[in-house]
């Protein structure tokens, strides 16, 4: 197919819109004999026949109804930017594509993003959740401009990425504070009282189960849910204590009506910036960095 003249295009779409070339040359203001070599330059073009005759108009044939639909968008998109230019919005918003691991809680996710969203209005944000190698194979094919981690890059990974650490939180446990009282002596208590956790295919899973085995207590789990909204969903329904980043105590305690229970000091959450860029020169992901580094997470790591 050679390049496609959008004249001619202009007259295809005139003709299917009115029914007929007759109609169209009074639109258009030109001769109908103008308009069916324009049309026959475009059906050679295309390599297809794009009317046939029915009665006194003309039909779309099957490609024609192709070229039709292409041709509404096209000229949809002019009409879109004549009216942008002429209202002087001249300024498309700058897309920021991120990739969230379904593994990272969602309101450590929202901390982390917040910064990209208070940058200006020039930058839509556009956040998709996913398994890591996911993510990482729309990073690679630039679907996703960053993604957020709560691991780094796996060991041999094919793709061209850096890991860019944010920080990292220890975790605490907290319950509903109708049942709060019945968690007095912490972590003891997490031997009698119904307690919510992660499946076994969670990172943090397997830290907590060797956190108990240290202290020799059998946790009676009531419920493992992997998704982190999710759980803490079962924990304001005073379903179990539950574990959540520390970082978002706060939050925990007021938007899940939760108290705190007790923190472990020695397990912590990691989480990353997964970026194509060595050095970080993305507006969006230095906002992201900096104010995760400065203000989210008490203890900044370097990049590596």
């Amino acid at each position: 197919m050679r390049h496609l003249n959008y004249s001619h295009l202009l007259y295809f779409w005139t003709v299917a819109r009115e029914g007929s070339i007759a109609k169209a040359s009074n639109v258009l203001h030109l001769t109908p004999q103008t308009i069916s070599g324009q049309l026959k330059k475009l059906e050679e073009s295309i390599g297809e026949p794009l009317f046939n005759k029915a009665g006194r108009g003309l039909a779309l044939t099957e490609t024609g109804h192709i070229v039709q639909q292409y041709a509404e968008e096209i000229f949809e998109l002019g009409a879109e930017l004549t009216q942008r230019v002429r209202s002087q919005q001249t300024l498309m918003p700058t897309v920021f594509n991120v990739g969230i691991v379904n593994s990272v809680p969602k309101l450590v996710a929202q901390r982390i993003v917040r910064p990209a969203l208070d940058l200006d209005d020039s930058i839509k944000v556009v956040c998709k959740e996913g398994a890591l190698d996911s993510m990482l194979g729309d990073l690679a094919v630039h679907r996703l401009d960053l993604v957020i981690s709560d691991r780094p890059l796996p060991p041999g990974t094919h793709v061209k990425a850096f890991n860019h650490a944010l920080g990292n939180s220890s975790v605490s446990f907290f319950a509903h504070r109708s049942i709060a009282r019945r968690y007095r002596q912490f972590p003891e208590c997490l031997r009698d009282e119904p307690i919510l956790l992660p499946g076994p295919s969670v990172a943090l899973r397997r830290e907590l189960d060797e956190w108990f085995d240290r202290l020799s207590i059998v946790p009676r789990i009531t419920a493992e849910i992997d998704d982190s909204a999710l759980l803490k969903a079962f924990g304001e329904a005073a379903l179990g204590a539950f574990p959540a980043p520390t970082a978002i105590g706060h939050e925990i305690s007021s938007m899940y009506h939760a108290k705190l229970l007790g923190t472990l000091e020695e397990i912590h959450e990691s989480y990353y910036a997964i970026s194509p860029e060595r050095r970080v020169k993305h507006p969006a992901v230095l906002a992201i960095t900096e104010t995760a580094r400065e203000e989210l997470f008490a203890t900044p790591d370097s990049s590596t």
